[in-house]
């Protein structure tokens, strides 16, 4: 009685607790505002709030109607429902998103709140046990299980209500009792209510106990007796703390036995407890630390504890298929319960209902614990509508169905509902790929037909309906697959093996006229059967079709070659003309320059002027094309190699003049031997001002910079790279991470400083150029479109990490943007959600990021290149800038005889002329040039 009474009373405690929390906002005991307080504006905007809120509701119900798998829509929902107060709304917009989603501990302590204040007749608090039961599945939470053991004692007063308590602690220490972090929060409490039911079991002061309330008296300590020594074996935090506990509370000395444990317990802690530090200073979702602490316990290989850590790296990596996939694999193998395997299969697809290979592993787990098949083809059907992302999924999800379907049937009999059921699936299959699959990704995803192959094997093999399977070839044949040798050979051998040599000739036949990648093959199997088989007129037949195919096909190669030598030569021919055309456009620029000079002379007979004004002049006419710059080379060769070509020997007055005329600027070197410590900084302004200042204030955030290198031409402007060279290694890899920054206004690209000479390969494009499914590519923006404004579009379907604005090198925006989901879901989400919106009056694109393979140059486009430029310049990783001027002297650039210039601009027709050593130019008076350019 006394039990009872102590039951009643905690139950009138908590249901004062609740009809507190229930009470009004406005009423004074709650301490919330008055009506006079308020006025008409404030009534007025609460008024266009709510109705701002109604519309946003009816906007994301339409919404989830049309794709009920968008999270984030679910979870905006119930937030606008739960503030409007709309409480049959709310349940149910939760219902069906548990229905869809497994809930985070978040959401379900949200919901159970919100119910146990609802809930005050017994009937009513039935249901929230329900939905207890229900949120303790979705994923290990001992939040929750601690706010259900809690709850439960509030019923205690009721019948059974002191076992139910005890039932669900012990169900609680099950799932999260070897929790080492949280664990032990469990253990007190369970231990905490026993000591309660024993203080009412105690008898009066003064007063002798029964023998049954003595009885009693020792059962609830031998329980509380228990309670310790279980947790005093398992490796929990504060162990020290509940050990020390004990003793106190125990009139008895602890067993020696218990004393074991409890050391081995310990020395298990100290094992553990840098995997649990790991997890502490971790950032979520801890994926690598969570990676670890699995390995260390599938090492000690103790079932319950693996469960437990695979259950807690999950509750924070929940949208990791590979984790999902490995712990069910685990699962099928190791502990093959049923109730256990099924749960966590489930839970997997409706977490990453994106990932095919979930799905599938779901389907052979029901079939392997002999599920209904109403059941597995009901989840089959969910699979259909879980939104993959590419069509090859679909095909495999339903080549996987169709293994289930085909295991059920007998085949021993010639008919069966199961055999029918069978072929109408293979038919649906069929259907469903040109259809659906094929109108949302434009392909089917199974262009070799595996479905359709598979169907024509059952017939043939396991039905022995060989027709059937011929019209299922043909019908494969007609879908572009006629000019695939190995499509024909897969035909073949299946009439090789359950056909005739009638249809196998026949097939063959077909395949000699239609085949058009590897022919040669086909006609090689067609004489091995007439060898074999056929007689004297199949053998003549074969040979003659075979030799007239094969002449017709290299035939065709011949013609195919010709017409690619002619586009090739059609190409030099276009080129040369192109070259051709600029170097006349530079000559006719170069006269027009001439004759503009030759006007602005004061008179003829001031020759002796006019020579050395020409003189001093030519040198910066000439750095573009007669090579006098080949030496600078040199100060260019950062990223892009510095062993150049070898330079050809020139006159030595030819270079005193170039030396003499330039301006006396310092060349940069490079020692190859720092290139550890250095980075090469290009795409800077050429108009940036003192780029030594700018540059260290840059970069001296990333450590101790050394020395820094800005590249300068002979004019003394500067270039727009440079070397940075640091004290220490990880300050110029802490630099990399500068790459791309805005500096004036132009993106600077930050590299290593490798010679690509030496490492041909070296490749400095950071960024991804595979598929990326939690990446998006979005085309069509406007090139006002900022970054702020384009994450204010796509932060509606997910959590965005990261958003990079394509530019060109100038900075400036090229419409095209890249943009980083946490997950596959929300990427996924997106796609469908953004394709085809209007941004700024501009209708965007949106799709997965899969940027097509980088193409290298052919091997002949490069051999016919190099024949017009000699000595070949060695470009970066991103190539040619379209500002940058060849360094290849022309002379050098034209094909045949190379032709010499005279400084003086005479034309010397012989060849041995350029090998000659020059002799002194001949002053030419103003009269003498103009008629030499008119006779040019």
């Amino acid at each position: 009685h006394k039990m009872a009474a102590a039951g009643a009373e905690a139950a009138a405690v908590v249901a004062e607790e609740e009809e507190e929390k229930r009470l009004p906002e406005g009423d004074p005991e709650s301490g919330g505002d008055s009506e006079d307080e308020g006025d008409s504006d404030s009534s007025g905007d609460g008024e266009d709030e709510e109705k701002e809120n109604e519309a946003e509701i009816q906007r994301l119900e339409e919404q989830l109607s049309i794709n009920a798998f968008d999270y984030n829509c679910h979870l905006d929902l119930i937030k606008l429902l739960r503030q409007e107060g709309e409480l049959v709304k709310l349940r149910r917009a939760r219902q069906k998103m548990s229905e869809l989603f497994p809930l985070t501990e978040e959401i379900w302590l949200d919901w159970l709140k919100d119910e146990i204040k609802m809930a005050s007749e017994s009937s009513e608090r039935e249901k929230v046990y329900e939905l207890f039961e229900r949120a303790v599945k979705d994923y290990i939470c001992p939040e929750i299980w601690l706010e259900y053991a809690q709850y439960s004692i509030g019923g205690i007063g009721q019948e059974g209500g002191i076992e139910r308590v005890r039932s669900i602690f012990e169900r609680a220490l099950t799932s999260v009792g070897l929790h080492v972090t949280k664990g032990t929060a469990l253990w007190e409490a369970y231990r905490e209510f026993e000591n309660a039911i024993l203080e009412t079991a105690q008898p009066a002061p003064g007063s002798v106990p029964s023998p049954e309330q003595q009885q009693m008296l020792c059962s609830q300590l031998e329980k509380i007796h228990t309670l310790f020594r279980r947790q005093l074996g398992i490796p929990l935090l504060d162990m020290e703390a509940s050990y020390a506990e004990y003793e106190e509370w125990s009139d008895d000395p602890i067993p020696e036995t218990m004393i074991k444990t409890y050391k081995k317990a310990l020395q298990q802690l100290e094992k553990c407890k840098p995997y649990e530090e790991a997890l502490l200073g971790a950032e979520t979702p801890k994926l690598a630390e969570y990676q670890a602490y699995i390995d260390f316990e599938m090492k000690a290989g103790d079932p319950a504890r693996i469960q437990l850590i695979y259950e807690r790296a999950l509750a924070e990596n929940c949208l990791v298929p590979d984790l999902w996939a490995r712990y069910n694999q685990y699962l099928d193998r190791q502990l093959k319960v049923k109730e256990l395997v099924l749960s966590a299969h489930d839970r997997a697809v409706r977490n990453c209902p994106w990932t095919v290979g979930l799905w599938i592993r779901y389907l052979l787990a029901m079939e392997r614990h002999r599920v209904d098949h109403s059941i597995i083809s009901e989840m089959f059907e969910k699979a259909l509508n879980a939104g993959f992302i590419q069509a090859t999924d679909y095909v495999e999800i339903w080549q996987a169905y169709l293994d289930y379907l085909r295991r059920r049937v007998d085949f021993t009999q010639d008919s069966s509902k199961e055999l029918e059921e069978l072929r109408s699936a293979f038919a649906r299959a069929v259907e469903y790929l040109k259809q659906e699959v094929e109108e949302r990704f434009s392909e089917s995803g199974d262009p070799s037909c595996t479905i359709m192959q598979n169907w024509a094997r059952v017939e043939a093999r396991l039905c022995n309906n060989m027709q059937k399977a011929r019209e299922l070839w043909d019908n494969i044949m007609t879908k572009g697959n006629a000019k695939y040798a190995n499509m024909w050979l897969e035909y073949y051998n299946l009439e090789r093996a359950h056909g005739d040599t009638q249809h196998c000739r026949k097939a063959l036949h077909r395949a000699v006229q239609c085949t058009s990648d590897y022919p040669e093959h086909v006609c090689e199997v067609l004489l091995t059967l007439e060898r074999i088989e056929g007689t004297l007129e199949d053998w003549d037949a074969a040979v003659q079709k075979t030799e007239n195919r094969l002449a017709r096909v290299n035939e065709q190669r011949a013609k195919a070659a010709e017409k690619e030598a002619a586009l090739a030569k059609l190409e030099e021919e276009k080129a040369e003309q192109r070259k051709q055309a600029r170097a006349e456009k530079k000559a006719s620029k170069k006269a027009k320059k001439a004759r503009t000079g030759d006007k602005r002379k004061a008179d003829d007979d001031d020759e002796g002027e006019w020579g050395q004004e020409e003189e001093a002049e030519q040198p910066s006419k000439r750095h573009k094309g007669d090579g006098l710059l080949e030496e600078d080379m040199e100060v260019e060769m950062g990223l892009f190699g510095r062993s150049g070509p070898e330079k050809p020997d020139r006159p030595a007055n030819q270079k005193e003049k170039a030396t003499t005329s330039r301006k006396e600027i310092p060349k940069v070197l490079h020692d190859s031997s720092k290139d550890n410590v250095t980075v090469f900084v290009s795409n800077l302004s050429y108009n940036m001002a003192e780029p030594e200042v700018k540059l260290k204030e840059l970069f001296e955030s990333c450590g101790e910079v050394a020395e820094i290198r800005p590249v300068f031409s002979n004019k003394g402007t500067f270039r727009g790279y440079c070397y940075v060279e640091f004290k220490e290694e990880k300050s110029a890899l802490q630099a990399l991470g500068l790459d791309r920054q805005a500096v004036e206004g132009r993106p600077m690209f930050v590299s290593p400083c490798v010679d690509k000479n030496k490492h041909p390969d070296f490749k400095v494009f950071r960024y991804s150029t595979t598929l990326e499914k939690h990446k998006l590519f979005i085309s069509g923006l406007p090139f006002s479109c900022t970054k702020e404004e384009l994450e204010d579009v796509c932060k509606a379907h997910g959590n965005v990490k990261d958003i990079r604005l394509v530019t060109n090198r100038a900075g400036k925006p090229k419409g095209l943007a890249y943009v980083e989901y946490e997950n596959e879901a929300q990427a996924s989400q997106a796609v469908l959600k953004m394709d085809g919106l209007t941004v700024k009056e501009h209708v965007i694109k949106v799709m997965i990021s899969n940027p097509p393979l980088r193409k290298l140059p052919d091997k002949a486009e490069v051999g016919r290149a190099s024949q017009f430029a000699v000595p070949r310049q060695v470009y970066g990783a991103r190539g040619k800038g379209r500002t940058q001027l060849s360094m290849v002297p022309r002379a050098l650039q034209r094909q045949g005889n190379p032709v010499a210039k005279a400084e003086n601009g005479m034309v010397q027709n012989s060849p041995a002329a350029s090998s000659a050593p020059p002799e002194e130019p001949k002053k030419m008076s103003n009269a003498d040039f103009a008629k030499m350019l008119l006779k040019k």
